[in-house]
């Protein structure tokens, strides 16, 4: 009887220290697991954060930004130097009645184009377009340039030009001047531009080292044009009053028209958006000072 009750007590002691050991094990797997687990998901939330709060761009189905950055780009390229065309308004030449020049007006330096100032008192119509650009210094590792003054201006949906055009002489809209901020960066609110015969829809700007620098043309740093992806143009005239633009485009290509039939690389937008909505363009400018 003692024999057999020492070997119970012996079995029940054996019994109870392997499920000791089991529950200690199942504990060591649990905190090691959960590490692992939060190991996982901390790496990949920290990496959405970071990718969330560099990122730019429009939600194409509602319209809303997602996000902006101020961060210079890893490379750049000096944009090429182009024409400033026929119809600059920067005081170099006249329109058949006297010497056109939008930068002496009284609240050029705006960041929403689509009205006439100074008096006149046109308002373009057309597909709304938000162009951002952002200006870097090709010489010092493409770092944002700040405090310099963009004018930008281009033709409206029917292809005239503000100031230029017959019906729009006395016109001044889709033209303006904004000043970079920290970040390099200048943002104009204004409308698609149409295509009027014989040149690939784009976008003029010149570039001074200030607002107050404007005054004359002989101040500015650089000329050029930017142009849109194909698709994008395709889709922009498909709206209301482009129905010209439509025939246009038909006839010309980028390797035909005489500022981009060199290439694009530098002076293609990225876009997001779209023709109901509205577009957002995007481009990296650079410039050597």
């Amino acid at each position: 009887m003692d024999k057999h009750t020492n070997q119970l007590e012996t079995d029940l002691h054996t019994l109870m220290q392997a499920a000791a050991s089991r529950r200690q094990m199942l504990r060591w797997m649990s905190v090691g697991g959960a590490a692992t687990l939060l190991g996982c998901g901390g790496g990949s939330d920290a990496s959405t954060a970071t990718s969330t709060s560099s990122s730019t761009g429009t939600n194409t189905n509602t319209g809303t930004t997602t996000g902006t950055t101020s961060t210079s780009p890893a490379s750049c390229s000096i944009i090429p130097e182009e024409t400033a065309g026929p119809y600059p308004g920067d005081g170099t030449n006249s329109n058949g009645i006297s010497i056109a020049n939008a930068l002496a007006l009284s609240g050029i330096v705006r960041s929403d184009i689509r009205s006439s100032i100074a008096g006149a008192s046109g308002v373009a119509a057309g597909v709304p377009l938000t162009i951002k650009l952002q200006l870097v210094n090709t010489r010092s590792s493409c770092a944002s340039l700040a405090g310099y003054a963009i004018y930008l201006w281009h033709c409206d949906r029917d292809g005239n030009y503000s100031m230029y055009s017959s019906g729009v002489t006395a016109e001044n809209y889709l033209r303006g001047v904004q000043e970079t901020d920290s970040s390099g960066n200048v943002s104009f609110t204004t409308i698609f531009p149409g295509c009027y015969a014989g040149r690939i829809p784009h976008v003029h700007f010149e570039v001074y080292p200030s607002s107050s620098k404007i005054s004359s043309a002989n101040n500015k740093l650089k000329t050029s044009q930017f142009t849109f992806p194909m698709a994008t143009l395709n889709e922009a005239y498909q709206a209301t009053g482009y129905s010209n633009s439509v025939r246009n485009l038909s006839q010309i290509t980028y390797a035909t028209d005489n500022v981009f039939s060199d290439g694009t690389s530098l002076q293609m937008v990225n876009v997001t958006g779209n023709a109901t909505l509205g577009y957002v363009v995007t481009l990296t400018v650079g410039i050597s000072v």
